[in-house]
């Protein structure tokens, strides 16, 4: 099976729009039953793209603890010069080692022996070659036991993913803040329900 393929079935399972949500001006994000809707910058967009190939290539969910995963495994694999990676990614892993430690652990410790999208190859490059060959070529193993230096690194991923997740509340958890994030996200959805069927 091709990355394409498997993406398209990926995104049918969990519902995801055939675009990866790539036309829409905001994101959805759920945390739990809280939605957290954010802008769909054009860098996470491209960034995304490599994301989406990622769950395929590791086999993790498209569901929040498969979020959770994913962000240890890109942390530890590396995002590049990719910076909405870097930081969602670090509060995903802090997240994660709340929620589902040891599989959040398991995700780091498999990143941390590959190489990921974000540092190598691209999207063009592999989407229509198949799975099995990516993963080998980017050192994806089902499984590895970790290493001192994995743990080490998982430790400071946390702590640096905990102190952005503290100042991204202090900045968006503002008055000022909170009713322009308001302001934007309900004119972006007046524009999109104006838009032709």
């Amino acid at each position: 099976m091709t990355l394409r393929e498997g993406r398209r079935q990926a995104f049918e399972a969990f519902g995801i729009p055939e675009d990866g949500g790539d036309s829409e001006a905001w994101v959805d994000f759920k945390l739990g039953p809280v939605p957290m809707p954010f802008p769909n910058s054009d860098a996470r967009r491209r960034a995304v793209k490599l994301h989406d190939l990622h769950h395929v290539l590791t086999g993790y969910r498209m569901d929040i603890i498969g979020e959770f995963e994913i962000s240890a495994w890109e942390i530890a694999a590396g995002c590049g010069g990719y910076v909405v990676p870097w930081y969602l990614n670090l509060m995903g892993v802090s997240a994660g080692l709340i929620s589902a430690p040891r599989r959040t652990a398991r995700a780091f410790w498999r990143g941390a022996r590959a190489h990921s999208l974000y540092t190598s190859l691209g999207h063009d490059a592999v989407i229509d070659r198949s799975i099995e060959d990516v993963q080998r070529e980017l050192g994806i193993a089902p499984s590895v036991e970790p290493r001192l230096r994995d743990v080490a690194t998982l430790a400071g991923a946390a702590l640096a993913g905990s102190v952005l997740a503290l100042v991204t509340a202090a900045v968006v958890l503002t008055p000022v803040t909170l009713v322009a994030w308001v302001i934007a996200y309900r004119a972006s959805q007046r524009a999109r329900a104006s838009r032709p069927a």
